[in-house]
């Protein structure tokens, strides 16, 4: 197989990599992959080296990062860790956590956690006023019966709910 660069010499390094699902292959002979410093140890990004083709234009391996100045937190170390220094970071690196803590996370905002008892007894409190509401539309509109029956309701709920606060 033959580099895709010089198009001469016989290809000995095989890059593969993924971008936005894409796969892009390149095969580079030695001296290519050299040229282009696919043995650099800082690192390499094939899309890059693939845009710079045919251009002559040099490809810069490390973009500026941002660094929070209350801890010194890089970008970088953010993204491995996935855990954020301080409390300035949240501001420094604040732009592209939405998309993160919407992957991580259900939302954007954290609204915690209830009890499941506390949680019920919300649930039968809100219960409560809407029966209270549907009580006073029925006593408005004579509708005496459903009142009786709303009225009922009432009572065991509320009856219920006190059991729970002594409990």
């Amino acid at each position: 197989m033959k580099c895709d660069v010089c198009d001469d010499k016989t290809a000995t390094v095989f890059l593969t990599q993924i971008v936005k699902g894409n796969m892009q292959k390149i095969n580079l002979c030695e001296n290519c992959a050299k040229e282009k410093g696919v043995t650099d140890p800082t690192g390499f990004q094939l899309a890059d080296m693939l845009l710079g083709f045919g251009q002559g234009a040099r490809v810069e391996t490390q973009p500026m990062e941002k660094s929070c100045t209350a801890c010194g937190m890089t970008q970088s170390t953010f993204r491995k860790t996935g855990r954020l220094g301080c409390a300035a970071c949240y501001s420094v690196f604040g732009d592209g956590m939405d998309g993160l803590l919407k992957a991580m996370h259900k939302g954007t905002r954290h609204i915690g956690k209830v009890p499941a008892h506390l949680s019920t007894r919300q649930a039968d409190e809100e219960h409560l006023a809407q029966l209270r509401t549907a009580l006073e539309e029925a006593v408005s509109k004579e509708a005496y019966e459903d009142a009786a029956r709303l009225k009922s309701e009432i009572a065991t709920l509320e009856k219920s709910l006190n059991q729970r606060v002594r409990v």
